[in-house]
């Protein structure tokens, strides 16, 4: 299977991470135009499992070092195995609240508070679990895009009260989907090897590890998204008929959306053997930089505020791409 050689590369991975967990979210906000996010959410988590499947049987099967896809399935511990979909189920449940809160909120106000304190609950949590990195600018890192966190929320609520629109339920989802989302990755590092190229028996290695993390994700939202249909934070309840009078345009935008997070999350893991957990998921989460440009400059979500909003969001930008800096030299 693919493992990278070096620290470098794992970084490089990591902005692919970075990149992949910021701008899925487009593919919600464009079908969000005609789409309840309830209905997309259906097709995103296909979207998820198709990757996992697809990555086993390419990237994880090819190489020399660790163990092939197929054969580390079959070989695992059904502990391990349960803790990666333990992981998927957890993630699940913070990910509909995130999507949740982007649909009311937006993409600019859900991802810096949300994916923000899953960053920095989770970098603290992973580093507790396998230490790896310089301590001092990891947890400055994490400081600074604490700040950016609270900068970007005061930006939020000075203009939403300029539109006489705030929305404490989006505040609301999004915390709650931060704290949630800040374990999910713990679990999925507990059930994999520690050494990758040649890994421990009974544990699993990134690519079998994603493919169970997949399937705690589908098999979660049938319970979780069917009861967020009959009782939707905002609107009327939903059927399945209402699902399946979606496009075949729209359902592939969702399919396309789970594909593009789950790359994101096979990068992570992948690099984390090279990185370390706390490094590696703190550089993916910088996702929120991605999702806070497309939110302010493609989709226009803080439109007509004043100087000084605009000022609190500059400020907002810089504390986290000084915090994301600090992340990678503590790694080095």
């Amino acid at each position: 299977m693919f493992i990278p050689q070096s620290y470098s590369l794992a970084v490089i991975l990591c902005i692919v991470t970075m990149l992949c967990w910021g701008s899925w979210g487009n593919t919600q906000k464009l079908a969000g135009k005609s789409w309840r996010f309830e209905l997309f959410y259906w097709d995103y988590v296909t979207g998820i499992l198709i990757f996992s499947i697809l990555l086993g049987l390419t990237l994880g099967s090819t190489g020399t070092e660790g163990r092939k896809f197929i054969p580390d399935l079959v070989q695992a511990d059904t502990g391990n195995i349960l803790r990666a979909m333990l992981g998927g189920i957890i993630f699940n449940a913070s990910n509909i609240l995130l999507v949740a809160a982007m649909s009311i909120a937006g993409m600019a106000v859900a991802f810096p508070v949300g994916v923000g304190i899953a960053l920095a609950l989770g970098v603290i949590i992973n580093y507790i679990f396998a230490p790896k990195g310089d301590p001092m600018l990891l947890f400055a890192g994490v400081a600074l895009i604490v700040a950016a966190i609270i900068i970007d929320a005061a930006a939020y609520r000075k203009h939403s009260a300029s539109l006489q629109k705030v929305s404490g339920k989006g505040i609301i989802l999004s915390v709650s989907a931060g704290v949630l989302m800040a374990l999910f990755y713990r679990f999925v590092a507990s059930s994999m090897a520690s050494d990758f190229a040649v890994p421990d028996a009974g544990k699993l290695t990134p690519y079998s590890a994603l493919f169970c993390f997949a399937l705690g994700v589908v098999l979660s939202n049938l319970l979780f998204n069917y009861l967020i249909m009959k009782r939707p934070f905002e609107g009327t309840p939903l059927t399945f008929k209402d699902y399946k009078a979606g496009t075949a345009g729209v359902h592939l935008t969702g399919i396309l959306g789970g594909v593009i997070w789950n790359l994101g999350m096979s990068m992570s893991i992948i690099a984390s053997g090279k990185a370390g957990y706390a490094i590696s998921y703190g550089l993916g989460q910088g996702a929120t930089l991605i999702a806070a440009l497309w939110g302010v400059f493609i989709w226009k979500e803080f439109k007509g505020a004043s100087k000084q909003i605009n000022t609190l969001i500059l400020f907002m930008f810089l504390a986290y791409i000084a915090g994301l800096a600090l992340l990678v030299y503590a790694g080095t």
